[in-house]
């Protein structure tokens, strides 16, 4: 092993431990995907949370105003960008992010949708158009999406084909996702930071019929999202149905939820549905609702 090889499990091990500290329904559906693109999708993800992290939360309160925190997602966009050129970054997460994109192809094209949508929410969102509205998604979570086809597809023959054939669902998919956390956060976002992503959508006045178009959008998200999934590859294709059947039963409960209650109360999927969601994809079985 050279120092480099050392340097990049250190990299890599650092990154599970971000994301096993955040997140244990990521960990779970995680130990589905085969062991190689289970590291790679490991370390797309850990830099996810810590630009995330920047935006929100522990910067903010930390004492960082607006300004602070938009000058260290920059830093942070230039060392990624370092990195994918270089092949080092001194930060362990971002070198592990680096490693994992330059082995599965992908570079700046997707990293730098994701960093203008993280710097959009440094400010109050309100009042999107439709257009912003789908720029912002494209790159908080479609591009995430892209970015684990690559993990996914790696190795594979023919890869560039492939991607191109499953590209529509990988976005699709990373949509959904961030459309029922949208959601779901409908009234924590409002009163606590000033965001209202959904055009049109009045998050104080949320309606029956507001709730019921959102959802048959996300739906409509996940349909196409399924019929990808059994042309991915076997070291993924269990995982990403796991995914997909963990946000289709969230979805399935915020439809239950009355929209008045959305805006009080952040729904979720009892951690016991969730075993038993995961269990079923593991075992290649689909889970009654």
């Amino acid at each position: 092993m050279t120092s480099l090889d050392l340097y990049d499990t250190a990299a890599h091990r650092s990154a599970a431990r971000v994301i096993s500290t955040y997140s244990t329904s990521f960990g779970l559906a995680s130990r589905l995907l085969g062991a190689q693109v289970r590291r790679h999708v490991v370390d797309i993800y850990a830099l996810v949370r810590i630009a995330d992290e920047i935006v929100d939360g522990p910067a903010q309160q930390a004492g960082l105003d607006v300004a602070a925190r938009r000058e260290a997602l920059d830093a942070l966009e230039r060392d990624v960008e370092h990195a994918l050129e270089g092949g080092f970054s001194t930060n362990l997460v971002v070198h592990a992010f680096a490693t994992t994109a330059r082995r599965t192809g992908f570079g700046a094209t997707l990293t730098r949708p994701f960093f203008a949508s993280m710097r959009r929410d440094l400010e109050p969102v309100t009042d999107l158009r439709q257009s912003e509205f789908e720029a912002y998604v494209y790159g908080s979570a479609e591009v995430v999406g892209l970015m684990c086809l690559h993990a996914f597809t790696a190795g594979e023959r023919a890869p560039h084909q492939l991607r191109a054939r499953l590209a529509p669902g990988a976005r699709h998919l990373g949509a959904a996702f961030q459309k029922i956390n949208f959601l779901r956060d409908l009234g924590e976002d409002y009163a606590e930071r000033g965001r209202s992503y959904f055009p049109g959508i009045d998050p104080a006045r949320l309606t029956e019929t507001d709730k019921a178009r959102l959802l048959d959008d996300i739906e409509t998200d996940l349909r196409i999202a399924a019929e990808a999934i059994p042309h991915l590859p076997r070291s993924s294709r269990r995982a990403v149905a796991a995914a997909h059947a963990l946000f289709t039963e969230l979805a399935r409960v915020v439809r239950a939820t009355p929209a008045h209650r959305l805006v009080k109360t952040r729904v979720r999927v009892p951690d016991t549905r969730k075993v038993v969601i995961l269990a079923g994809s593991a075992l290649g079985t689909k889970v009654r609702a």
